[in-house]
């Protein structure tokens, strides 16, 4: 997958998450957990922007960490959704699972990152 590509994938992974929160209760829970999905989620697409811009290796390790950290704070409040069961698990399984294959690639691409030699 090249960078275009998750790009392409973040932003609809935040695009994801927009209407999720869109659809949360209306109520003191889903403004407060909306706000922090919201931040997060569309955070990911956000920064991994700022990582194919990166100025230096350490820059984009750096700022690929951040993705990394935001993609896996997502994971936290969807899985908190779910077991609080303020949302049906089968509506965001898919999310979640996007969440964790975004984390997943960011932590791999990362780690080749800092393995590679100068």
């Amino acid at each position: 997958m090249d960078k275009n590509e998750l790009k392409d994938r973040t932003k609809k992974f935040a695009l994801r998450i927009i209407k999720l929160v869109g659809k949360l209760p209306k109520n003191v829970v889903g403004w407060t957990i909306g706000k922090q999905l919201i931040r997060c989620g569309t955070s990911v697409a956000a920064n991994y922007r700022a990582v194919c811009l990166a100025k230096s290796r350490a820059d984009f390790i750096a700022k690929l960490g951040i993705v990394v950290e935001e993609a896996d704070e997502s994971i936290f409040w969807i899985e908190l959704l779910i077991e609080s069961k303020i949302m049906p698990a089968k509506l965001l399984e898919s999310l979640l699972q996007e969440a964790k294959e975004i984390t997943a690639i960011m932590i791999a691409s990362k780690k080749s990152a800092s393995k590679k030699k100068f």
